[in-house]
């Protein structure tokens, strides 16, 4: 488990609801400690994942400070995953940035569409009508459905993207949210010296592979196709504006892959490439580039006189 909010709660780690009293939880902890540890034929990383949702729900004091949103001052032994957060700041929108260092030109709302569709689900989970005081408390993300914590999870995954292409200076420049007409929309398009990149931020909430040129993951919804989705999406960005992408990115939390980049398809023309958050400047910066250099300032002029924005 990490801090995103589309990880599996303690709870549903431990197979029970978050109304479960404390000796039913005690005894939903043993039967996965059980069928998870590696002495008796179970997996380790999952054996870990329970025991880090026991050291938060584990006694009342714990689970007090869990349902209510705030965090402890220590992290759990062992967890190089846990934080220290700021409430619900680490679910907020970000704030204006006020420092002066030259930044990448940006255009559109990164995450604004993936929050407005967190934000309706919540008031309908909620109760249609019901106020909701802060729809970014941590208590009440936490309690709700994992599917509407998994919206917001994007909203995150896509700021967090945004983020790191504006600190990669002026020479770069990036449209957040482009209308992909009936292929809904793509998340980033980054223009730079080593090439015009469509790009999507996901994160899934769990590990994810790569299997016969698809991401496969326990935590992915039925029937979605993730490589599929981007591939598309960019076609039609692409069919709009005519332009052509040099790649296809789908950015990650790094906790999701083993690798900093994954080729999805033929190495020499790849579908797309997986690619760790942390990562992503690398990418971007050429490493994984083709080789020829592209017109930036006839792209900027041609993207900006026919994106249209979601």
């Amino acid at each position: 488990m990490t801090d995103s909010p589309a990880d599996a709660t303690p709870y549903e780690v431990l197979g029970v609801a978050a109304t479960a009293d404390d000796e039913e939880l005690r005894r939903a902890y043993r039967r996965a400690a059980r069928e998870t540890h590696p002495d008796l034929g179970g997996d380790a990383v999952r054996f870990r994942r329970v025991q880090i949702a026991w050291e938060r729900v584990g006694t009342p004091a714990a689970r007090r400070a869990y349902d209510s949103g705030s965090r402890p001052t220590s992290a759990p032994s062992g967890s190089s995953a846990w934080r220290p957060g700021s409430g619900r700041d680490e679910y907020a929108p970000p704030t204006a940035r006020r420092d002066s260092r030259p930044r990448a030109r940006s255009h559109g709302h990164p995450g604004g569409r993936s929050r407005e569709v967190f934000l309706a689900a919540e008031r309908e989970w909620v109760g249609l009508g019901d106020p909701i005081e802060d729809p970014y408390d941590p208590g009440l993300i936490r309690s709700a459905p994992r599917y509407i914590r998994r919206l917001l999870g994007e909203a995150l995954a896509e700021e967090a993207t945004a983020s790191i292409v504006a600190d990669m200076g002026i020479g770069v420049t990036v449209w957040h949210d482009l209308d992909a007409g009936a292929e809904g929309k793509l998340d980033h398009v980054v223009l730079m010296p080593s090439g015009l990149w469509a790009l999507e931020s996901i994160d899934w909430g769990g590990p994810v592979t790569i299997d016969h040129g698809e991401i496969v993951g326990e935590t992915l919804e039925p029937g979605e196709r993730p490589v599929k989705e981007l591939v598309r999406a960019a076609r039609a960005v692409q069919k709009q504006t005519r332009v052509r992408f040099t790649g296809r990115l789908l950015v990650v939390p790094d906790s999701a892959v083993d690798h900093d980049v994954q080729v999805v398809g033929p190495q020499r023309k790849p579908t797309a490439l997986v690619v760790r958050r942390s990562a992503l400047g690398q990418v971007l910066n050429g490493v994984w580039s083709p080789e020829g250099a592209v017109d930036v300032f006839e792209i900027r002029d041609r993207l900006q006189q026919t994106v249209r924005f979601i």
